[in-house]
């Protein structure tokens, strides 16, 4: 809880720290890194340091936390927490590291800041850190004990026992535990994060959804190549993991986390409703194959958006595992259609002329863009906002309110 005093503090220094958090987080990274170089190597994306994105998502995050206790003081924004913990557990984040954070990010604002930070709002400051790093502490080590793993200890080897050709920027690899041990249980929609070392030593990972039924002594995760913008490289996990890996290869593969998974009953009468654009495909296949995996009989509304079918990844799969659901059926969007899908929809995806099934869960993965606009169309169409979970690929960057 935020004491009386510290809420007043916070409250009249959160539009000055809010405006400073893009270079008060530039600058906390920076000198973290220069002298604690071994975090950027196998804990934090590069690709992520270099775009901002990562900064980015740290400084909405601080704001988040400190805005929601400014509106009750007693506050634990779930959706928040949850997302950062399971995020944090699927690299190793250990209790350790959130005083090596908070000796770099308070220096941070204090360099930026200036005179400003009195030692009365830096004490105040500090309150929302602990507060905020406490209740992330507590959720994490309950994911680690869920996981069966030492705090940090998420790693295990696994081995490449198929490779597949998907679409030309696709490729799925199918894995088996390396070390004889029974596979850690999973649920579908979750991911796993991949730590490979590249051409320099560095060692990165990153994560990536299982997308096949996370039920069996296999594990399936779907990649796709990113090619690098303006702005950005290649992304070096997915060149390595395309140009280098094929079957007989092992690699490291975290325990299974994420707060975005299939977690009612397989039997349950409740509607389901996966949208998916692009690349997003990939929990929903997985969730779509273990419902096929228990026999499921519940309704499911299958929407996904592409540029083509030769683009849309793991469609035959898709189609497959339809087939096996009673109550399952698909629309599909195209902006170039094919002959291969003669009923799907041209253009980008429109949910005007859907039909969604009453008190139907949802399940939202795609570009940022892509579920914006979706879940706009989703709230207009009266599906609560509290219906909609959604999976973001990399650092949270959007945080829609989830209360309605």
């Amino acid at each position: 809880m935020l004491s009386a005093e510290s809420a007043a503090l916070v409250r009249a220094t959160l539009p000055a720290v809010a405006g400073a958090l893009d270079e008060i987080t530039t600058r906390f990274y920076a000198t973290m890194f220069h002298d604690r170089p071994e975090l950027l190597d196998g804990m934090f994306n590069r690709g992520n340091q270099a775009s901002g994105a990562q900064r980015r998502a740290l400084a909405g995050s601080i704001a988040g936390f400190a805005g929601a206790l400014l509106e009750n003081p007693e506050a634990r924004p779930d959706a928040l927490l949850s997302r950062i913990a399971h995020k944090h557990a699927a690299v190793g984040v250990t209790d350790d590291q959130y005083t090596i954070v908070h000796k770099y990010l308070f220096g941070a604002i204090a360099e930026v800041l200036g005179d400003a930070v009195t030692p009365e709002v830096a004490a105040a400051w500090d309150e929302v850190y602990w507060l905020m790093a406490g209740a992330l502490i507590s959720r994490e080590a309950l994911l680690y004990q869920d996981a069966g793993v030492q705090p940090g200890g998420i790693w295990r080897p696994w081995t490449v026992v198929e490779r597949r050709a998907e679409t030309p920027d696709v490729v799925s690899l199918v894995l088996r535990p390396a070390d004889g041990e029974p596979a850690p249980r999973a649920r579908a929609g979750q991911y796993v994060s991949v730590r490979v070392a590249l051409a320099d030593g560095t060692h990165q990972l990153r994560q990536y959804s299982l997308s096949s039924d996370p039920g069996g002594e296999l594990r399936r995760i779907t990649v796709k190549r990113v090619t690098g913008a303006a702005d950005a490289p290649d992304g070096e996990v997915s060149t390595l993991l395309h140009e280098h890996v094929g079957e007989g290869d092992e690699l490291l593969l975290s325990a299974p986390f994420g707060d975005v998974f299939l977690d009612e009953p397989a039997d349950t009468a409740a509607p389901l409703v996966l949208v998916s654009g692009g690349i997003g495909c990939t929990p929903m296949t997985g969730i779509l194959a273990h419902l096929a995996a228990v026999g499921s009989t519940r309704p499911v509304l299958v929407l996904h958006a592409d540029r083509s079918p030769g683009d849309h990844a793991l469609r035959a799969d898709t189609r497959e595992l339809i087939a096996q659901l009673p109550g399952a059926r698909a629309v599909f969007w195209y902006e170039r259609p094919g002959s291969e899908e003669p009923d799907a929809r041209t253009g980008l995806m429109d949910l005007s002329g859907s039909e969604l099934p009453d008190g139907a869960t949802v399940f939202l993965c795609g570009p940022l863009p892509f579920m914006r606009e979706v879940r706009g169309q989703l709230l207009s169409a009266g599906v609560p906002a509290r219906h909609i979970r959604y999976e973001v690929f990399g650092p949270d960057l959007w945080l829609p309110d989830t209360a309605a």
